[in-house]
């Protein structure tokens, strides 16, 4: 089942800070009418595909809007990642069943990362190309039933946490980069940097927050200006 779009937007919006708009849209629903520049990024896509883009975009906008800013289109750089216009951070996922976007101030935002999972388990032969052998080590500690979601959480972590800093460092990374803990009793997480990555050093932390309902999986964490490159432990 398809969850509401508003249901959507409360969880994301649960999982960030205050000041931050969040917007969903349904990605089984056409979204027209769509920007040109925004079709001219994703021609030639499977339907599935555009559907879900355009979904995302009009997600975008509506969160704009609600941080009270003209709409504008959201492009795709060649990494695929938004292009915001003058005045915006953000972030954007899709998942098959829902599209959602969360915007703030560059001024009060240095990034915001969101993703949307469906919480389903992941794959047992990716766990080893996504997982650390602690986050392994931790798994194992979990009942045998929760595992799989549980692994699948670590990977949402990751996505979000890799889109909340990418527009401080530019760089990609692969899964091994982070290292993620989660509270299961608080519905947080945080990431622990395991590789230098521009002005995030080695044991430097992104905190975040999840949600889990309506048959998702959600992650959310912002990075503020204050404190980039900090270390946990200094």
């Amino acid at each position: 089942m398809t969850p509401a779009p508003e249901l959507v937007a409360a969880l994301t919006q649960s999982v960030l800070p205050r000041g931050i708009c969040v917007a969903a849209r349904d990605p089984t629903v056409p979204s027209g009418p769509h920007d040109p520049a925004e079709a001219a990024a994703i021609a030639g896509a499977v339907p599935a595909r555009v559907m879900e883009f355009h979904a995302g975009r009009a997600a975008a906008r509506a969160a704009m809007a609600a941080l009270g800013v003209p709409n504008a289109p959201v492009g795709m750089a060649a990494d695929r990642a938004p292009v915001w216009p003058a005045g915006v951070t953000g972030s954007i996922s899709h998942s098959a069943t829902a599209c959602v976007a969360a915007v703030g101030r560059p001024e009060n935002w240095a990034g915001i990362g969101v993703d949307l999972e469906e919480a389903t388990a992941l794959a047992a032969d990716l766990i080893p190309e996504i997982c650390t052998s602690a986050e392994r080590a931790w798994l194992g500690a979990q009942p045998a039933d929760a595992r799989g979601l549980m692994a699948k959480l670590v990977f949402s972590a990751k996505e979000a946490v890799y889109k909340a800093q990418y527009p401080v460092t530019g760089q990609v990374f692969g899964f091994d980069a982070l290292e993620i803990a989660i509270d299961r009793d608080e519905s947080r997480f945080s990431a622990r940097f395991t590789v230098a990555q521009g002005r995030f050093a080695v044991g430097s932390i992104i905190a975040g927050s999840y949600a889990h309902a309506a048959g998702l999986l959600v992650t959310g964490c912002a990075v503020g200006h204050s404190g980039l490159g900090h270390r946990a432990d200094g």
